[in-house]
């Protein structure tokens, strides 16, 4: 029988899994794939670089699959306006500095990871509030 509840915990890895995801592939410090890729690209490229970015598309793929199916384009928007508007409060409030690119391009990196982890997590938390389950849809040929 599949678990009943997916808990905080399991909401929690799958945020620390997208951020993961997130912050391998890019962020502001230099260490992340982009980075690793372009610096690489004057000397050609080598199949370790290659290697990580099929793994990168792949994972990629599949946090950006699973939210489509459980939020929809629709869903994903209307989280990430919802953070935006949470960022604009930060910003009126005067707790974030539209000047300060470095800290805007984390919490952006942040929005990203917690819409995919509400993507990855939406079907399951939708099945508690409401006691529906979603289904594939599945034909017979």
């Amino acid at each position: 029988m599949a678990q009943e509840s997916i808990g905080i915990t399991g909401i929690l890895l799958r945020f620390v899994a997208a951020f993961a995801l997130v912050f391998l592939t890019f962020n502001p410090t230099g260490w992340s794939y982009w980075h690793w890729a372009s610096a690489s690209i004057p000397q050609g490229v080598s199949p370790p670089v290659v290697l990580a970015g099929i793994a990168l598309v792949i994972a990629w793929g599949v946090f950006v699959s699973a939210t489509a199916r459980s939020i929809g384009l629709v869903g994903a928007l209307l989280w990430t306006a919802l953070f935006g508007a949470l960022v604009w409060t930060a910003v009126y409030y005067g707790w974030l500095s539209l000047e300060n690119r470095g800290a805007m391009t984390w919490v952006g990196l942040v929005v990203v990871a917690a819409v995919l982890a509400l993507g990855m997590s939406w079907s399951h938390l939708r099945r508690q509030m409401t006691g529906q389950a979603d289904v594939d849809e599945v034909t017979d040929r």
